[in-house]
């Protein structure tokens, strides 16, 4: 029989939920704005086909690296839990196993790059010139791999020690140098789109290269030690469960896009449109699910349910006040943004009309995004993952019905439903796991 664990108390603030949610706000905005930006760069060339193959090829990177995802979230969650426990081995020997992980499948989708990158193009249906530009975009930017997933293991290890301030510089860092090269290489020395993949790759090494020194600087070099049997084991099964969590996730968002292009152009240019805006007002949010991944985390490794409570408290009530200013501020700009993004008549008049649903998104899904923090913290993963897939079950079913009879207002409900099915599920599971979680050992 297992010894009573020991609680380690510490006390929950809003000022620690703040630290934590603020800058990572910051951090997760920044990645799309930079994605914009790095898109202009392209849109400069003034070549339909080059802005073309850019996005095609850029879908593959979305699967690859959203699939592998996962190694942040499971990062932070064991990380947190350590730094709760007190317990810096244990830290460090997940940290080394996570970096394995990544490396190895890093250097697995670089091996299996060509077969990866053709069977991508052939189903998303590129050839021709549009194809052979998503071709070279694609074949530069792939030799990241190895560097990206191991940078999500870096930004994982940082927001489970709480450092969001690190955690903002080195995407920060990671943006900007994206950006620099890009400009540098594709419009100053005219490499197209061979320099805008280029300029990724350099990027994301560069940002390695400062995650590797950062390691060796906040570690103790007499701590580490390889992973065991069974460490990896467990390792492995929360990144699978978290592997299927994401790739349902990417289905659903997905499934949305195309159905609203079977509704017909004009619907799918203006969801679209609906959609990005969606996707700014989500960094917000995805703040404060970052500072629940943390907090409940380490309230879980410290053993201590009050700790654990306290963040659940705290991250539902910020988490509600911001997607009510999102909400708001949506309904309020959001005629005058759909003219910016897309001035054609028939676009904007859809994307007005449909405008509602998007605005409300973020209340519907509010308590969906601080519970996959709080389960990702706590590590959850077998839960989550099951969840995730009701969730996905009750989308398609409620779209099955509505889609029909009332067109993309059907689709967007079906949407809406994914979202509140989440928040719903999720939050009514929390107190069982809880308590089993937290219940003492003797």
């Amino acid at each position: 029989m297992e010894k009573a664990r020991t609680p380690r108390p510490f006390h929950v603030t809003h000022r620690q939920v703040l630290t934590i949610a603020l800058p990572m706000m910051v951090a997760h905005f920044s990645t799309p704005l930079v994605g914009l930006a790095a898109t202009g760069v392209i849109g400069q060339l003034r070549n339909e086909v080059l802005i073309g193959g850019v996005a095609l090829a850029a879908v593959i990177f979305d699967v690859l690296f959203v699939t592998f995802n996962f190694l942040r979230g499971a990062t932070t969650g064991f990380t947190a839990q350590a730094v709760g426990a007190g317990d810096r081995r244990l830290e460090q020997r997940m940290l080394l196993g996570g970096i394995m992980i990544a490396l190895f499948s890093g250097l697995l989708i670089v091996l299996l790059h060509v077969p990866i990158g053709r069977l991508g193009l052939l189903a998303l249906d590129a050839d021709g010139p549009v194809g052979e530009a998503a071709w070279t975009y694609y074949s530069w930017r792939v030799w990241s791999a190895p560097f990206a997933l191991f940078n999500f293991v870096v930004f994982g290890w940082v927001i489970g020690r709480g450092e969001a301030v690190t955690a903002l510089l080195l995407q920060v860092a990671l943006n900007g140098l994206t950006l620099f090269f890009a400009f540098l290489w594709v419009l100053w020395s005219d490499h197209g789109l061979a320099g805008a993949g280029a300029a990724s790759l350099v990027a994301e090494g560069l940002t390695a290269f400062a995650g590797a020194i950062l390691i060796l600087r906040r570690t103790d070099l007499r701590l580490w030690e390889k992973p065991d049997l069974a460490t990896m084991r467990r390792m492995f099964s929360v990144n699978r469960d978290m592997m299927i969590r994401s790739f349902a996730l990417l289905i659903g968002l997905s499934f949305f896009t195309r159905q609203s292009g079977v509704l017909g152009t004009d619907i799918l240019a203006a969801n679209t449109v609906l959609l990005r805006y969606y996707f700014f007002g989500v960094a917000f949010l995805d703040g404060f699910a970052t500072a629940a991944e943390q907090l409940a985390g380490r309230a879980i490794g410290a053993f201590y349910r009050p700790s654990f409570d306290r963040v659940i408290r705290l991250t539902t009530l910020w988490g509600i006040v911001m997607a009510v200013i999102v909400s708001a501020t949506f309904f309020f700009t959001g005629p005058a943004v759909v003219a910016l993004i897309a001035p054609i008549p028939e676009t904007q008049a859809l994307a007005q009309a449909y405008l509602p649903y998007a605005a409300i998104m973020p209340l519907v899904g509010v308590i969906a995004f601080q519970m996959d923090g709080v389960f990702i913290g706590a590590t959850w993963s077998r839960e989550m993952r099951n969840l995730m897939l009701v969730s996905l079950a009750c989308y398609f079913a409620i779209w099955a019905v509505l889609q029909p009879l009332f067109g993309n207002h059907g689709l967007w409900i079906a949407m809406l439903a994914f979202q509140g099915v989440r928040s719903i599920v999720f939050r009514l599971m929390l107190p069982k796991l809880a308590d089993r979680t937290f219940a003492t050992q003797g």
